[in-house]
Parts: C-alpha cells; sequence; structure tokens
C-alpha cells in the first residue's frame, strides 16, 4: 500500500508539471504541425521519383538529398561529424558491398546541449519488385515526413527564443528494410556519446489503422518500449498525452511474449539494446504492408498529424525537463 501512494503521489506530480509545460510553453508549436503540411510532405517522398527508396539505389540516394535540402532550408544545422548530414557508411547487403549514408540534423540546446535526444525514422523502403515500385507511403514514409514536421515545429521555437534546453538529433536511418543496418551503424559510430543520449522516439508506420485491433476507437497508437528500461519515461509519456491529444494509447505489441516481436524490429532495438530509453511509435500492419499498394492515398493524415503532435509534445518534454529520465534500476 505505502508503494502504491508513493507510486501515485510521484505521479500526480509528474501530470501537475507536466500540464504546466504542456499548456504554457509547447502549444502554439504543436499547432503548427498541420495534415496538410505532412500531406505535401508525403505525396513528394512517396511519389515515384524515389523508386521506393532501396538502400544504395538511385532512389535513394534521391531521397536523402530531399532530407537534405529540408534542413538546409530551414537553417537547421548538420549533425557534427557528418558530410552535409550525411553519415556515409559501407553496408554488407547480401554479399555485397552497399555505399548509403544516413541523414543526420541537430538543433542544440540551450542549457544543456551535450545531452541528447534522438528522434528517429527509416528512409529507406523495399524498392522495385517484379517491375512495380513500392512507394512505402506508411513504412515509413509517414514516419520521416512525421519527423520533418516535428524538426520545423522545435526550429520555429528557436527563431521564437524557445528553443530546446537538450539538444535534439533527427536521425534518418538507412538499411532497416535489410536488417536495421543504418541504425545499427549509428549506435556503433555515434556521432554523439551514447552515454549522453536520454531517449529514443522512433516512429515508424504511423499514416494508418490496423484492420486486426479489436477496439473500435481509430485515435489510437501503439507504444512499444516504454516501459523497458524507464518507467518515468512511461509516466511521462502518459502524461503527455493526457495534458495534450489524448490518443488511446494500446501497448498490444509491447507485451514481452507478443509473437510479432515488434520490440526488435524497427530502429529503436539499436538504442534499446545499449540500455537508452526508448519509445517505438507505430500503427500496426495492414493488407498493404511491404506491397505495391501502400500508397498516399491511403494516409489517414489527420489521424497523423495528432500523433506526431503527440510525438512532438513528448520530445518537448524530455528535452526541456529539469533533469533526464532516470533508467530502471537493474
Amino acid at each position: 500500500m505505502k508503494i502504491l501512494k508513493i507510486l501515485l503521489f510521484s505521479t500526480s506530480l509528474l501530470s501537475a508539471n507536466l500540464s504546466f509545460a504542456q499548456t504554457n510553453e509547447s502549444e502554439a508549436y504543436l499547432s503548427t504541425i498541420e495534415s496538410e503540411d505532412l500531406r505535401q510532405l508525403l505525396y513528394v517522398y512517396a511519389s515515384d521519383y524515389f523508386q521506393g527508396r532501396e538502400t544504395g539505389e538511385l532512389g535513394q540516394k534521391r531521397a536523402v538529398n530531399f532530407l537534405k535540402e529540408f534542413y538546409q532550408n530551414r537553417g537547421i544545422k548538420a549533425a557534427e561529424g557528418t558530410e552535409d548530414y550525411y553519415q556515409k557508411m559501407n553496408l554488407n547487403i547480401k554479399g555485397n558491398k552497399v555505399a548509403t549514408e544516413n541523414v543526420v540534423a541537430i538543433i542544440e540546446g540551450s542549457e544543456k546541449p551535450e545531452e541528447y535526444l534522438v528522434i528517429s525514422s527509416h528512409l529507406d523502403h523495399i524498392g522495385i519488385h517484379d517491375g512495380q515500385i513500392n512507394n512505402g507511403a506508411d513504412d515509413d514514409g509517414s514516419g520521416t515526413v512525421s519527423m520533418l514536421e516535428i524538426a520545423e515545429a522545435f526550429q520555429k521555437a528557436v527563431t521564437d527564443g524557445k528553443g530546446p534546453k537538450r539538444s535534439v538529433v533527427f536521425l534518418h536511418v538507412t538499411g532497416e528494410e535489410k536488417g536495421l543496418l543504418g541504425s545499427k551503424y549509428y549506435t556503433e559510430n555515434p556521432l554523439y556519446p551514447l552515454t549522453n543520449t536520454i531517449a529514443n522516439l522512433n516512429i515508424d508506420m504511423v499514416g494508418r489503422t490496423d484492420p486486426k485491433r479489436e477496439s473500435s476507437n481509430p485515435n489510437y497508437i501503439y507504444l512499444i518500449g516504454s516501459d523497458r528500461l524507464s518507467t518515468e519515461l512511461h509516466l511521462l509519456s502518459e502524461e503527455v498525452n493526457k495534458a495534450t491529444v489524448n490518443l488511446d494509447l494500446d501497448y498490444t505489441y509491447n507485451a514481452h511474449d507478443d509473437p510479432n516481436r515488434f520490440y526488435f524490429r524497427s530502429d529503436h532495438y539499436n538504442f534499446g539494446k545499449n540500455n537508452i530509453p526508448v519509445i517505438f511509435y507505430f500503427n500496426g500492419t495492414h493488407e498493404d504492408y511491404h506491397k505495391p499498394t501502400d500508397t498516399v492515398e491511403k494516409i489517414e493524415f489527420d489521424l497523423m498529424k495528432t500523433r506526431t503532435q503527440l510525438i512532438f509534445a513528448t520530445a518537448w518534454e524530455l528535452v526541456n525537463r529539469e533533469n533526464r529520465i532516470k533508467l530502471i534500476k537493474n
């Protein structure tokens, strides 16, 4: 009973602090994330011009150039150690040496720039098969353009003199579809110390709904991993949601015995196994997963906007709170 009272008291304090921060600081920037902006970006990023963005191929090169130009045009700096936003690498893919790159930008913190929140999504998809382009609008065009909108919202705060206290790293990883290779490369060759990386928010498929989901409430997002390394991160995530968009947070795929093993199947995993707290934002799979029919016309942009706003608000709280979140003690 005493432990329960302490937990409830801690949660109420966290809720009070979050409500103050969210309503008084981030609301104006959260509202800049709009459905139409997401739509315009995704109609470009998931177009045939990018040829399905297969790692190392022409379409993927076009994709990384698009991302670089987005950050350049908004005055968001390239991460240290990159070559003009590119973290270059050679990957061994099915016995072939493939030259490819992550795209990494940063908004430096105003008070604790040496502490980093990494927001990630994968920039690649599966390319062209049997003469058909797999544009990957949901997987992971949705996560990619959501990240761009989040970056733009943070940069607007910087322009207003209200930039984040901690640094925010925007990490677009390559080679996810080949085995989480780009995020593995980053965590083995970090541009910023992993010991100073406070958390990773990973966005992979947030534009659709899961037809297999039992609940009829479409205003949801699956959260995976939020409580595995930090109870504080999980509570913060819950309270941010209540204070802002109030989505149905669904933990179905967070179960340790989940047969889908989604916790191990996206780029947050490479951060989690390095003892960095993570949240994986995911809408679940659907009949168009890894098919040419994963197109922009099927994206639910109003829902995607709300999910993106939640991720932004969670990121805002993580980088502006007084203390970095704590790990669960083993």
